[in-house]
């Protein structure tokens, strides 16, 4: 199995049972739709995590699994030398993915009818995580001001003084903001005057464009004893469907919190392949990471180039980091139905209405640009075709 990495591969994805190709005629009402929505990428993942799942698929037995402690350290010299994070063994939680942990922290938290709160335009299962639960959501929406993304603290303070959980996401889905260190210590500091516990949606951490640094919420501050850190190496390596992330909870009785809603669940997140995936990742993984950075800043460039050049009236809100991209259409002056209509079955494209993200998201829409730039460049060629007739 060759190292190389070609990110400019077409591979034919359909058939798979991938959510991306093979669920578009249920998300779109059509098939026949380039696909530039769901957050999974059209890469071939590292070849260490194929490598590695290869063996494990040679001995035929798959049976119950524990974590190894292999795994743990593979992840813990992975935060330390990515993102200068001393992590303790006995701080992380394995969980069978991002959002069933979003889900057991509400209800860990929070009572029905107490308040969550999230700050939209944001990742559409935050909402659900509160409002499927029976629990209030309060919204603190994001400011845009000259094309860029800033909380509102002044507002934030308020909707404290009656909240339980606040649900952060950092970097931000589907804005593209990288939190500054200042704006993290801000919010800790608002939880910290408002007892808020904080669970930090971190998935997209190494995800990172030059310019930009992520922060770690919890390396960050003196006192973490309220902070939940979502981590996971899904997107980061395009692994996203074995179903393996990691909670970080250095408070003991925080953690035991979490940990009571999965047992009371029976919820167990080992899995031989998603185990196996998840360490080889972070250990052998990050060659592969630092070519796919370098492809999608080439990538978003070449987007934003021609948006300008042949979508003037659409804008790119600068993405600091993940490979999803906000396009700003408020200027074509369509209803979000119209929106949709244009780009499914006009423009032949599928990405995610901005309205999936909150009412904040209207005239907006999310593109997946992870991809081969060819594919990304004839999504938008399409859109230009569209638009001329």
């Amino acid at each position: 199995m060759s190292d190389a990495f070609d990110f400019d591969q077409e591979i034919n994805r359909e058939g798979t049972h991938s959510v991306k190709y093979d669920g578009r005629q249920a998300m779109f009402g059509k098939a026949d739709v380039i696909p530039a929505w769901v957050a999974d990428m059209d890469f071939a993942a590292p070849p260490a995590v194929t490598r590695a799942l290869t063996e494990r698929a040679q001995h035929p037995i798959y049976g119950y699994t524990v974590f190894p402690d292999n795994l743990y350290d593979a992840l813990i010299d992975w935060l330390q030398q990515r993102h200068g994070w001393t992590v303790q063994r006995d701080w992380i939680v394995m969980c069978p993915g991002v959002v069933p942990s979003i889900n057991a922290a509400v209800m860990a938290f929070t009572q029905p009818g107490e308040a969550v709160i999230v700050q939209p335009p944001v990742y559409f299962p935050f909402f659900s995580a509160v409002t499927q639960t029976g629990r209030k959501l309060i919204q603190n929406p994001l400011r845009i001001e000259n094309g860029r993304y800033t909380i509102d603290f002044d507002h934030l303070e308020q909707c404290a003084k009656e909240a339980k959980l606040l649900l952060l996401c950092s970097p931000h889905n589907p804005v593209g903001r990288v939190w500054l260190p200042e704006e993290l210590q801000q919010v800790q500091q608002i939880a910290t005057r408002h007892n808020l516990i904080i669970f930090s949606d971190e998935i997209h951490h190494d995800l990172i464009y030059p310019g930009h640094r992520h922060h770690v919420l919890a390396a960050i501050t003196s006192d973490n004893s309220n902070l939940i850190t979502a981590v996971a190496p899904s997107k980061t390596f395009n692994i996203p469907g074995l179903n393996l992330s990691a909670l970080i909870i250095p408070d003991k009785t925080v953690r035991n919190a979490v940990t009571q809603i999965f047992t009371q669940f029976h919820v167990s997140a080992s899995n031989p392949f998603s185990v196996a995936a998840f360490e080889a990742a972070y250990r052998d993984g990050e060659a592969w990471l630092t070519t796919l950075l370098n492809y999608l800043q080439d990538t978003r460039a070449s987007v934003e180039h021609f948006v300008a050049e042949h979508l003037p009236d659409m804008r790119v809100i600068p993405a600091e980091g993940t490979y999803l991209l906000w396009l700003d259409c408020r200027e074509w002056r369509m209803t979000d139905a119209q929106l949709k209509h244009f780009f499914i079955h006009e423009a032949g494209v599928g990405l995610n209405p901005g309205v999936q993200f909150g009412q904040e998201g209207s005239g907006f829409m999310r593109l997946n640009i992870g991809a081969s730039r060819k594919t990304v460049l004839g999504v938008l060629e399409r859109i230009r075709l569209a638009m001329r007739r």
